[in-house]
């Protein structure tokens, strides 16, 4: 491994019509669980999500639960299963609970479709239209990395709450405000030496192109290291980091997910607040146990002047561990939590961004150190 970091921002974001797979957005991440009401609890009540819809047996769906959570525009489709042996049922067997789908809007899913397939990707699901009083929902689905699929929905002609098949649902919890807006970035983990297999795919498949790119010692501590790329599309509405482990002295944080996930998946789910301070107080209310940082990160002289003047007091973010980083476009607030199940894979990251469409690559080693210390109390470093 070189002992370079690259961070390389690709072009304005597109507008251009011609895109060969135009997007939306982000329309839902799906999870296998393996219990959907409890963690449509946890979701409420720590990450201040509502639920809105629900499908199971009283619907007439005789293999599985599900609850749909919703927060601003960020969507959450927990699934569950009520029999042994079904695919969802197998999935949290092999995983423990993780995401199956990360679902992509897109205005028209036969386009979308048949262009991703004609340009090498997997068909796991045809174009098909879903129907009820509440209209038409157009959905067709293809693989992506280990037993994670991407989900194409055009929910353009349905007004109903989420889905044929699916009926409203008072919430679980009430929340008392909204601590997150958004889905901003989903990070996948792959194998040793297949990143930039799943980078071309990306490239080829959906037309995405690079945003940035992280090698070398910026990305790497004394112990572990990994390599990572960021594909995103033209309209920077669906942006996709990509990490694979590097050769290191100890397992990396990526060896230790693919291990304990049993191949690869996603690894986190960033979620973009207007009030980081307010969010992580509340969810650290709710429970939510978030990584460590040490003082001396935030009394580092280089930091404060790289950082200059954002819109709180370092001593607050220090009292909250939250990380900042700056580069030529702004700044941003990060932190992210401890894995949110009993294996040390799925987190999330709370972002509030301020210009910087980066990915807080000055806190890398920070962060890195962080889960580190993590792994090695649970004797995996």
């Amino acid at each position: 491994m070189t002992d370079t970091a690259v961070t390389t921002a690709a072009a304005s974001p597109s507008t251009d019509a011609k895109d060969p797979f135009p997007v939306k957005g982000m329309d839902a991440v799906v999870f296998a669980v393996g219990n959907a009401k409890q963690a449509a609890h946890y979701y409420s009540t720590a990450f201040g999500m509502k639920v809105v819809a629900y499908s199971g047996p009283e619907t007439g769906r005789t293999d599985r639960v599900a609850y749909v959570l919703e927060s601003g525009s960020a969507r959450f489709v927990l699934k569950g299963s009520v029999r042994p042996g079904t695919d969802v049922a197998k999935h949290v067997a092999e995983h423990g609970d993780g995401v199956t789908d990360l679902a992509i809007a897109v205005p028209d899913v036969y386009a979308a479709y048949e262009y991703a397939v004609a340009h090498g990707a997997t068909g796991l699901e045809k174009p098909h239209e879903i129907e009820d009083e509440n209209g038409v929902l157009v959905r067709a689905a293809i693989a992506a990395y280990g037993d994670t699929r991407h989900s194409l929905v055009d929910r353009s002609r349905y007004k109903g709450v989420y889905a044929p098949g699916y009926v409203e649902r008072a919430p679980l919890v009430e929340p008392n405000a909204r601590i997150f807006q958004a889905i901003d970035h989903c990070v996948g983990n792959v194998e040793l030496g297949r990143m930039d297999e799943w980078v071309e795919f990306y490239h080829k498949v959906m037309g995405f192109t690079n945003m940035a790119e992280f090698i070398g010692d910026d990305i790497a501590t004394d112990y572990s290291a990994l390599m990572s790329k960021v594909v995103a599309d033209g309209s920077r509405k669906v942006k996709f980091p990509l990490n694979e482990p590097a050769i290191a002295k100890k397992k990396s944080q990526i060896d230790e997910y693919l291990e304990f996930y049993g191949g690869p998946g996603v690894q986190h789910i960033a979620l973009n607040t207007g009030d980081i301070l307010a969010t992580v107080d509340a969810m650290r209310a709710a429970g939510v146990e978030f990584l460590d940082t040490p003082d001396s990160y935030y009394q580092d002289e280089e930091l404060r002047d790289r950082i200059g003047t954002v819109r709180v007091p370092v001593e607050e973010l220090q009292k909250r561990k939250i990380l900042v980083d700056r580069d030529e476009e702004g700044y941003l607030l990060q932190i992210f939590t401890k894995p949110v199940q009993d294996r040390p894979t799925v987190f999330f990251e709370l972002i509030e961004r301020h210009g910087s469409q980066g990915f807080g690559k000055g806190n890398f080693k920070a962060l890195f150190e962080a889960i580190e210390r993590e792994q090695e109390r649970r004797g995996n470093l």
